[in-house]
């Protein structure tokens, strides 16, 4: 009887083990619904970015609680072998007690990406740092790195970035010019937006480097790697290369869409062409999306309207860009992550995730209530 009864013990067990894997285990994408990992816990990876390594992908991304936006726990890491279904593998980057540590708990730590570089054998991590107290002021990349995906990642360092440096792409002219923003205290006017476009924020931010805040990481065919942020007070992009052990900047950098205020950049590459879905800037609210295109990373970079279409598109679906996935083993499959941030209930944020179609050779995104990567293999 000892016996029989270990034996139906065992035989529940292992059904609820089934029926516990079997209820979080899924095989398609619904966006904007509630997105369980491997624990049947939401995902709590805001902002994030992925990296593809050794056969799985590992997304990163900002730990949230209730009642506040600010770094009280760190960046989190989950990873999959099939984009469906996420493994919680902890925290990769923690924020320190130490008050005096740049990235202390209640700092800002904003869209972490993380890149593999093949050289050093090391995952590089980027984020927008804020420091605890003052606002978003202080406007740094965050650096870190680790031997291992998961991590645990070492803080290495946090500043502004390019100190010293002018971007290839302004004008001998307007590095002459030497402007000063108390000389245009009202902003939105003719005269102010040609000062921007000329450089007034370089100007202001040429010694202590320039502002670094929404944020994106890329690696180029060739190993080259760049990291694109919101810098100008948000008004305008850069894009900055990376040194070869990706901890760096070479300050070597462009400005793309001057006082185009654009922020939340995402990026990918088909056909030798660079595509950048990014958004306005409406603080935590949605806005219409935007799209950048160019044929070379330090090239020039031309504004086309908003990619996505049809109802909610004005909004982009009510969410904003985060990061955009390639596939793997899928020929021009990308997926377009976004966020629907939740500023009174920070942890309740939820996903957008789209697979990003082309129309007339520019990259289109519709609305989906639920779909498979095998969209990919008969896009519609």
């Amino acid at each position: 009887m000892k016996k029989r009864n270990i034996s139906i013990l065992l035989f529940l067990i292992i059904i609820n083990c089934l029926f516990t894997l079997h209820s979080f285990s899924q095989n398609h994408f619904t966006p904007g619904e509630i997105w369980k990992d491997n624990n049947g816990v939401h995902i709590n990876a805001h902002g994030g970015g992925i990296v593809y390594h050794n056969g799985k992908y590992y997304w990163f991304g900002e730990h949230k609680g209730e009642n506040s936006n600010a770094a009280l726990v760190g960046v989190t890491c989950y990873s999959s072998k099939d984009l469906y279904n996420w493994k919680n593998e902890g925290i990769a980057l923690n924020v320190e007690n130490d008050e005096n540590s740049l990235i202390t708990k209640g700092s800002i730590i904003e869209r972490p990406k993380v890149i593999y570089n093949k050289k050093t054998k090391k995952f590089v991590m980027y984020f927008h740092l804020e420091l605890k107290g003052r606002g978003y002021e202080a406007a740094y990349a965050g650096v870190a790195v680790s031997d291992k995906a998961t991590g645990p990642y070492q803080f290495v360092k946090a500043s502004r970035v390019n100190a010293g440096y002018y971007p290839i792409n302004m004008s001998k002219d307007s590095r002459r010019d030497r402007l000063k923003t108390e000389d245009y205290k009202e902003w939105w006017k003719p005269d102010w937006y040609k000062a921007v476009d000329d450089g007034l924020f370089i100007h202001r931010d040429i010694i202590g480097g320039q502002m670094a805040r929404d944020m994106t990481l890329y690696v180029d065919d060739d190993g080259k790697a760049y990291h694109i942020y919101s810098s100008e007070e948000n008004l305008t992009l850069h894009v900055a290369e990376l040194s070869d052990d990706y901890l760096s900047h070479t300050g070597k950098y462009i400005r793309i869409d001057p006082a185009g205020h654009n922020e939340a950049p995402a990026l990918f590459k088909k056909d030798g062409k660079y595509y950048m879905i990014t958004s306005g800037c409406t603080g935590w609210d949605p806005n219409a999306a935007r799209l950048l295109v160019a044929d070379n990373m330090m090239g020039e970079w031309k504004r086309y309207p908003n990619p996505c279409i049809g109802e909610g598109a004005d909004l982009t679906f009510h969410s904003q860009s985060t990061y955009i996935v390639p596939v793997q083993g899928k020929k021009d499959a990308f997926i377009f992550m976004a966020d629907r941030w939740r500023p009174k209930d920070p942890i309740d944020g939820q996903y957008i995730w789209l697979p990003i179609q082309f129309e007339n050779g520019m990259p289109v995104l519709k609305w989906m209530d639920k779909w498979a990567l095998d969209f990919f293999d008969n896009p519609k």
